[in-house]
């Protein structure tokens, strides 16, 4: 299976989380640190998820017809100027604004800060790249478990990742973990240049390069795709429970610093907490539950407790009550994550499954697309209870969407034979 190559693509996505990670508790009290208002710290945290939903079906069709390691090179490479650009954005927005009133010098701080999450978005491809290149050198006897060790490097990365950010944030020092970042970045790339062969033979490219299969699908296709009756409901509750849980992420920093005082290292800690969590309910919680469980009650049941403890978030009065709260948060998130994919893809047919897959990915990233600049304006307007409110109504409606729509009035189950309309394109 090219175990010294699994070896090196799992470094390659847990350092690109790590990275990741290092920086996630920071970008709030960065931004805030310019004058930005809770609304323009949600487009921050948007930002970086729109230009990724730009830029990694780009990237994923350049690696089937340029090679995955030197799309992997490139993508890299985008990360460390982003990285860079973050650390320098003080002195690069004096630099630009010279001697104009302080209001300019921190629009121009904050239009860095913006430059660099796109950036990084648009060549922050690695994971699907990453998944593609053990999809290459593994048979499907054994691809389960390679695709199995990038989910371990994502969450071993956002549990070292945020309480490492945290503690090199210490003191305000917002610029030294996006510098540390890129270092790693380098490192990263580095690894990649010297150690990491092409898994795509010429041939292969050369096939995949006449193949006409498009990269990203039409809004047509998506609207089709959601009135499927089997399918359909699954990707509704994909798209609000992300809406949900992005808005959630997108301003927990802001909730932690203005509800509790809290400084970038503590909140790293805190979302460290939920990482490990998170970690220790997909790996070990999930399978108890879907063996005892059928999958449509672990959904409503999920959908049910998120309900309940974003509620809990929202009038959290301290870090204890808060930690306590989140264990429930971390357990739902877990269970929706894994048993919303594993149904969509019971679903639809065979070969319809890497499809559909990739149509739920889309409406996740656009969930983190709108979620937190929508928490972001509610917390401005409203207060620190107001995104996890909306977040709770939210997932009190959906649960009574998948009541109906997966429970009380079932659909049926896939007929024998694919008809015309089920074997197209999802």
């Amino acid at each position: 299976m090219g175990r010294p190559r699994l070896i090196t693509i799992f470094v390659v996505v847990f350092v690109d989380l790590l990275g990741f990670g290092l920086i996630l508790p920071l970008l709030p009290y960065y931004a805030d640190r310019y004058g930005a208002a809770p609304f323009v710290v949600g487009l921050l945290a948007a930002s970086y998820a729109a230009a990724q939903l730009v830029g990694a079906p780009v990237l994923g069709r350049m690696s089937d017809r340029y090679g995955r390691r030197p799309i992997l090179l490139l993508s890299i490479a985008g990360t460390i100027a982003g990285f860079l650009l973050l650390g320098l954005a003080d002195p690069l927005g004096k630099a630009l604004a010279g001697d104009r009133p302080t209001a300019t010098v921190n629009a121009a701080i904050l239009a860095i800060l913006f430059l660099s999450r796109i950036l990084d978005g648009l060549t922050g491809g690695n994971i699907s790249v990453a998944q593609a290149y053990i999809t290459d050198i593994t048979d499907e006897g054994n691809r389960a478990r390679g695709l199995g060790l990038i989910g371990a490097a994502f969450g071993l990365g956002f549990i070292i990742g945020p309480a490492a950010g945290g503690a090199l944030s210490a003191g305000e020092r917002y610029a030294l973990p996006a510098f540390v970042a890129a270092a790693i970045a380098t490192l990263n790339w580095l690894s990649v240049l010297f150690w990491l062969p092409e898994s795509l033979t010429a041939e292969r490219k050369a096939r995949m390069a006449g193949a006409t299969k498009r990269a990203i699908l039409s809004l047509r296709d998506l609207w089709q795709a959601m009135k499927r009756p089997r399918f359909g409901p699954l990707l509704h509750i994909r798209l609000w429970y992300g809406l949900a849980f992005a808005t959630f992420t997108g301003v927990f920093a802001l909730y932690t610093q203005y509800r509790l005082g809290l400084d970038s290292t503590q909140t790293g800690y805190i979302l460290a907490y939920v990482g490990l969590l998170s970690v220790l309910v997909q790996g070990v919680a999930i399978g108890r539950l879907a063996r005892r469980f059928a999958e449509n009650r672990l959904i409503l049941g999920a959908v049910g407790l998120l309900a309940v403890s974003l509620l809990g978030w929202a009038v959290a009065p301290n870090v204890p009550l808060l930690l306590v709260v989140l264990a429930p948060v971390a357990l739902a998130a877990g269970v929706l994550n894994t048993v919303i994919n594993s149904a969509i893809t019971k679903s639809v047919y065979p070969e319809e499954v890497g499809g559909a897959l990739g149509l739920a990915a889309s409406l996740e990233s656009l969930s983190r697309v709108v979620g937190p600049p929508a928490g972001g304006l509610l917390l401005g307007l409203l207060g620190t209870w107001a995104p996890g409110v909306a977040g709770a109504a939210l997932m009190v409606w959906l649960a009574s969407f998948v009541w109906r729509r997966l429970l009380a009035n079932p659909d049926p189950p896939l007929p024998h034979q694919p008809t015309a309309e089920h074997t197209a394109e999802p």
